[in-house]
């Protein structure tokens, strides 16, 4: 399933957010009722069963939490219903969930708790960081939580059992981005090969081909064809990931040692190192968007010639 949730981008109150909300084409859904707070929806993917998605910003201030959780609690009347909440709790369930700053507030979560239980709901397992938001003060003030979290009925749970969420690293906001795997964890398949048509325009390519063909083989083999393309796919293969896969193995690297400083000690010294690669990290993507984008529009002006041209 493709669908992406981000909380505090529309609907702007001063300084405070809103909901943003979007799915790709496989994804049939119907927006059942929305204000500031929450977004709550009818969803199907490729016809399966449909199912109810809440996706939620909740208030951060106390003496709103009760009336919005219990509201939360009146959306679904059939305690059997298949229902996912995705989002922003502004809520530290546990103490084990904070780090820094005052002590655990049982009172401040016991909303959140009495909700769950209400309802007959659970938290998806997630994978990645510890803590969804922090305040990126460094050393002896940083204050580190985990406010973001999918949680959903058995009856949802039934229907995905593999369901997983992820906590990726954040760059561009206090808070984690959160991805929700409806099919869990896949082992990546192993590529097949394939010639690649930007490669007939570098000399190295080229060279590489003729050198594997033209070399002689050893034993018995006889320089058979099967060993010279064999040969010639694996070089080429090597030479690919040297040559167009530096940016996405530096982008991978970059975003490891971020995610490794968010889940050690903030001390001065890794709060400058997190700011450099969150901005080295960033101008990769940028330059990734600007390929892509000149991509795009070197293929639509080529098509427009064609068409022109008869």
């Amino acid at each position: 399933m493709t669908l992406s949730f981000s909380a505090k981008l529309n609907r702007r109150e001063g300084i405070a957010g809103g909901l943003a909300l979007w799915w790709t084409n496989d994804v049939k859904l119907s927006v059942l009722t929305h204000d500031k707070n929450l977004t709550d929806t009818v969803i199907s993917i490729n016809g399966e069963d449909k199912w109810f998605g809440t996706f939620i910003y909740a208030p951060p201030y106390e003496e709103e939490k009760q009336e919005f959780w219990e509201r939360l609690g009146t959306l679904r009347d059939d305690v059997n219903a298949k229902w996912c909440i995705m989002g922003d709790t502004n809520i530290v369930a546990s103490p084990n969930e904070k780090y820094g700053g005052t002590p655990f507030d049982y009172n401040n979560a016991k909303w959140f708790h009495e909700f769950l239980d209400r309802s007959y709901l659970i938290e998806i397992q997630s994978k990645g960081g510890t803590y969804t938001w922090s305040n990126q003060i460094c050393e002896e003030n940083e204050i580190c939580e985990k406010l973001d979290r999918v949680i959903s009925s058995l009856e949802w749970s039934f229907l995905f059992p593999k369901a997983i969420s992820i906590i990726e690293i954040p760059v561009a906001s206090d808070h984690a981005p959160i991805v929700l795997l409806t099919d869990g964890l896949k082992k990546k398949a192993r590529k097949e090969f394939k010639f690649e048509s930007r490669w007939t325009l570098e000399e190295e390519c080229s060279n590489i081909v003729q050198e594997e063909w033209t070399r002689t083989e050893q034993r018995n083999h006889r320089g058979t064809f099967r060993v010279k393309l064999r040969r010639t796919k694996v070089k080429l293969w090597k030479w690919n990931r040297e040559k167009f896969g530096k940016n996405k193995t530096s982008a991978n690297d970059i975003a490891n040692k971020i995610k490794a400083l968010h889940n050690g000690p903030m001390t001065r010294e890794n709060a400058v190192k997190l700011k450099d690669l969150k901005a080295e990290l960033s101008k990769l993507w940028e330059s990734e968007e600007m390929y892509w984008q000149q991509r795009g529009k070197t293929v639509s002006a080529e098509f427009k010639t064609h068409r022109k041209n008869g």
